[in-house]
């Protein structure tokens, strides 16, 4: 059976057929999310059962809540699950593995509604908005919702995000449930490392710099740091990263950044600090990577040079804020006059 979008849609009957043909067809690629680092919204802090890493664990034996193979959370207006494939891969389809307390009637009647509505996202970052959206359920009823869902995603990226909401204020189509929550037991995520392409990924790519088509090989986008004409040309000064967007950071002696991931290949301009030198000193230091601490007397002080553009603090005063308040004054700016106090000198 397939959805009004293209997309596998299998019951009772054919489950175990679909698991057969499911395996077939995926044997050109390799399950790229196995064991990765994962995360899940609203997690049970006292239970690890129902830990993020279930989902990317390989065991799909056990599609129950208390298996200990599912990533299971909170029932909340929104739901978050994302696999962290710790480089940017190519990606060809991804398949959802549901819980179902190993009884698909009771998946159909009791669980099913809670997750009607979801999206899958690939993305750079864990921001799904920044990502491509995969898939966007807006066609399933919890009768017919699959129980073991695959689409095919054909794009290049680092996070497999999936989503869902219930949010105030909006009316959802009959039979959705009032909140959502995460019920995964496997996610797989089919493609090759980035790089490669081809059967069992075991082909390079032959553009070095690009993002290549997993069947054919040709150049389908650059990786970060590279732009034109089959990606040979790097960032122009000053940028680097995707599609070659991003800035450099401000790096001493106006040296370009790395154009692959925005280091400074010297230090930063006093001022700044990080990496990248885009973190501007935080309060109270300055200079050379924000190595100097700012004069106690001054209220903050200047990033580059650490004068007292800010101000001094209350009872200093001077250009330096090294002067205390003259006899008979004290407060911010030295400009309150003291009471009449017994000894004068106080």
């Amino acid at each position: 059976m397939v959805s009004l979008f293209g997309h596998s849609v299998y019951h009772l009957d054919v489950l175990t057929v679909w698991f057969c043909l499911l395996a077939v067809s995926q044997a050109a690629y390799v399950n790229v999310a196995l064991n990765k680092p994962a995360y899940l919204q609203y997690p049970d802090p006292d239970d690890d059962d129902w830990d993020a890493s279930n989902a990317v664990d390989g065991r799909k034996s056990d599609l129950s809540e208390y298996g200990g193979q599912c990533a299971v959370s909170w029932r909340r207006q929104t739901a978050t699950w994302w696999v962290n494939l710790t480089t940017i891969h190519s990606i060809h389809n991804i398949t959802i593995y549901f819980r179902t307390e190993n009884y698909l009637q009771y998946f159909y009647t009791g669980l099913s509604n809670y997750f009607l509505g979801f999206s899958v996202y690939v993305s750079n970052t864990t921001d799904r908005l920044q990502g491509t959206l995969c898939y966007k359920d807006d066609n399933f009823t919890r009768d017919i919702i699959p129980a073991v869902f695959t689409t095919t995603c054909p794009v290049h990226g680092q996070y497999v995000i999936y989503y869902n909401e219930r949010l105030p204020g909006v009316t959802y189509p009959y039979g959705y449930s009032t909140t959502v929550r995460i019920g995964l037991c496997e996610v797989e995520v089919y493609g090759c490392p980035g790089g490669f392409y081809g059967a069992n990924c075991s082909n390079a790519c032959p553009d070095t710099n690009c993002y290549c088509h997993l069947e054919t090989g040709t150049c389908q986008g650059c990786t970060p740091g590279f732009q034109g004409y089959l990606c040979k040309s790097a960032c122009s000064r000053g940028y680097y990263g995707a599609e070659c967007q991003q800035e450099c950071g401000h790096c001493r002696d106006l040296s370009p950044c790395v154009h692959t991931n925005g280091s400074c290949l010297t230090e930063c301009v006093d001022g700044y600090s990080g990496e990248m030198c885009k973190t501007p000193c935080p309060y109270g230091f300055f200079g050379p990577d924000c190595a100097n601490r700012c004069n106690d007397t001054c209220d903050g002080c200047n990033t580059i040079n650490g004068s007292c553009d800010s101000g001094c603090n209350p009872g200093w005063q001077g250009h330096d804020c090294q002067d205390a308040c003259d006899k008979g004054s004290f407060g911010e700016n030295c400009s309150e006059t003291c009471g009449h106090c017994r000894d004068v000198d106080k």
